[in-house]
């Protein structure tokens, strides 16, 4: 008894950590931007086929990827077959082809949490994998059409956008159950965590904002509306160390490179029509645009700029994924000669 009290004292005396708060919070703002916009590069981008490896399945869309670098396993989202494949990226191989994801989007790999999440928009549910037996271990309803997924590692929340739902779904990654949906007032894009800011970042496609959101009180902290030169925001990605976020805008067909320290546009530039998901590489800087219109604009950062170093064509390869070790990109190709394929590139300066 006197263990027991002894131990429950420590425990109630332990003070908890609270978390860092979202130091984006303030209010709205808007991000102008009066620049003229470059010509499209016309040069091909510096990338070389390695391989194309055939994936299982049915010759339909595929969407998001998420590599877990330190097993090397990527997973890669087989819309059209309802599946979720896992390719080994060192042994050049699919693993596992999984069933039980209806229609799915989006798919983030956590490995603190030995889980990967899942956008199964067919079960209107986030399926949750583990990531050792690979086996779905929980469904968890809620999103109208979830989509793309984030994680806030202090919280050990996963935030979900629910495109047509207009709003993002929090997930208690403990319990696996949902324990906020929150308004956005538009269609949700895609949701990225900023570790340098501790926020969650979402594109509000309609409304033409990103909306910032405080993790632990799931709460819209700001807005910022970017100027119509990026029109209907979807896909972005974030460069937490630089500070400089990528923001695609789908009917514009234009790259917004934002910096979030002053929320203010350094540039715009032309991409492929229709963009969708986006990869960087961070220690070469090099960003991958991917877009529905088979163009992937590749790009290098330097000094907190973009500079254009070309296309790259494939049929449909809206959905792009980099190996920051190898520097390998990933496209999976839904019909290359009738079949699915994963095109495997690696940097033409690469050896």
């Amino acid at each position: 008894m006197l263990t027991r009290t002894l131990t429950a004292f420590v425990l109630a005396a332990t003070p908890q950590v609270p978390t860092p708060p979202c130091k984006l919070a303030g209010p709205p703002v808007e991000a102008h931007w009066s620049g003229a916009l470059p010509p499209a590069s016309t040069a091909e981008a510096p990338l070389r086929l390695v391989a194309d490896v055939p994936l299982p399945g049915s010759a339909s869309r595929f969407d998001y990827q998420s590599l877990e670098p330190a097993s090397g396993r990527l997973f890669i989202s087989h819309m059209g077959a309802g599946q979720l494949v896992v390719f080994d990226v060192r042994a050049g191989r699919v693993i596992a082809s999984l069933d039980g994801f209806p229609t799915v989007t989006g798919v983030l790999a956590v490995p603190v949490e030995h889980r990967a999440y899942a956008s199964a928009t067919g079960d209107h549910a986030v399926a949750v994998v583990n990531d050792s037996t690979l086996q779905i271990v929980a469904r968890v309803p809620g999103p109208r059409f979830p989509d793309g997924i984030a994680y806030a590692p202090e919280e050990r929340r996963v935030f979900v956008s629910d495109e047509s739902g207009r709003r993002d779904v929090v997930i208690d990654a403990t319990t696996n159950s949902v324990v906020a949906q929150i308004e956005l007032g538009g269609e949700a894009g895609n949701t990225q965590y900023d570790a340098g800011s501790h926020c969650v970042i979402v594109a509000v496609q309609t409304a033409n904002q990103l909306a910032v959101i405080d993790p632990a009180t799931a709460t819209i902290v700001r807005r910022v509306t970017l100027d119509k030169a990026v029109r209907y925001p979807h896909g972005f990605y974030i460069d937490a160390p630089h500070r400089l976020t990528f923001v695609s805008g789908q009917e514009s067909g234009t790259l917004g490179v934002l910096d979030l320290r002053t929320l203010r546009l350094r540039q715009v530039l032309p991409i492929g029509g229709d963009p969708d998901v986006l990869a960087f590489d961070p220690s070469l800087g090099r960003l991958y645009v991917a877009a529905e219109s088979g163009v992937v604009a590749v790009f290098e950062e330097r000094g907190g700029s973009l500079g254009q170093l070309g296309w790259y064509r494939a049929p449909k390869a809206h959905s792009v994924a980099v190996d920051p070790t190898t520097h390998r990109v990933y496209l999976p190709l839904a019909d290359v000669s009738g079949h699915p394929v994963l095109r495997v590139l690696v940097p033409g300066d690469s050896h």
